[in-house]
């Protein structure tokens, strides 16, 4: 696949995308996906751990390593870890109600980040909870645990910059499919309850690390 069909794929997907949801409120399910690659570049693992999403317990999770499916080019990151990802959502046993991606969705050049992607191509709610921005300007949120700001991409509001830990940096949370930006960000915060990063992120990553790592 080249550049422009990658391109031309996401025009035509987005116009699938349901950019207001509301989505669950209060899911009972909650999938955390990651994908780790090798130093080389060459190998990559994709994680998939679904998470209770009150008591925060794996319930179910699935691991697929292989070779990215793309080269590395900006704003088609999708492309690289999708197929593993399927690969990984097709072996779980518990279907979850909604996928947190370690990523970005609306907050994306093109409208179509990985969790837009991932929504669309699975019919589930799906959001990114991005470490750093791939667009937009912001202000800083307050300090305090709960805080945010819009962020913004010209005149368009594509996500919330959000304070998961009071004095810890934020995260970026946009929506891919089928949830309001609202409930995205409260089901960020459900999700944690301790650390920076989201429980299923953090679940999600470990569990790819060590697949690459052969534990």
């Amino acid at each position: 696949m080249h550049v422009e069909e990658a391109e031309a794929i996401q025009e035509r997907l987005r116009a699938e995308v349901d950019l207001t949801g509301p989505g669950p409120a209060e899911p009972a399910t909650v999938a955390g996906l990651d994908v780790a690659y090798a130093e080389d570049g060459e190998r990559l693992a994709a994680a998939v751990t679904v998470l209770d999403a009150r008591t925060l317990a794996v319930v179910d999770s699935a691991v697929v390593t292989g070779r990215p499916a793309f080269p590395y080019v900006p704003g088609l990151f999708a492309f690289r870890e999708l197929p593993a990802l399927e690969a990984a959502l097709d072996r779980l046993t518990v279907r979850p109600e909604v996928l947190v991606c370690d990523g970005h969705g609306l907050a994306h050049p093109r409208r179509f980040g990985l969790a837009c992607h991932l929504g669309v191509v699975t019919g589930l709610p799906a959001l990114g909870v991005g470490k750093t921005p791939l667009v937009g300007t912001w202000e800083p949120p307050a300090p305090d645990r709960g805080s945010w700001t819009e962020l913004r991409d010209g005149p368009e509001t594509v996500g919330r910059v959000l304070r998961t830990q009071t004095g810890v940096k934020p995260v970026f949370v946009s929506v891919g499919h089928r949830i309001s930006l609202d409930n995205a960000s409260s089901l960020v915060l459900r999700l944690a309850p301790t650390y920076r990063l989201p429980e299923t992120t953090r679940q999600a990553d470990r569990m790819c690390r060590a697949a690459l790592a052969g534990r």
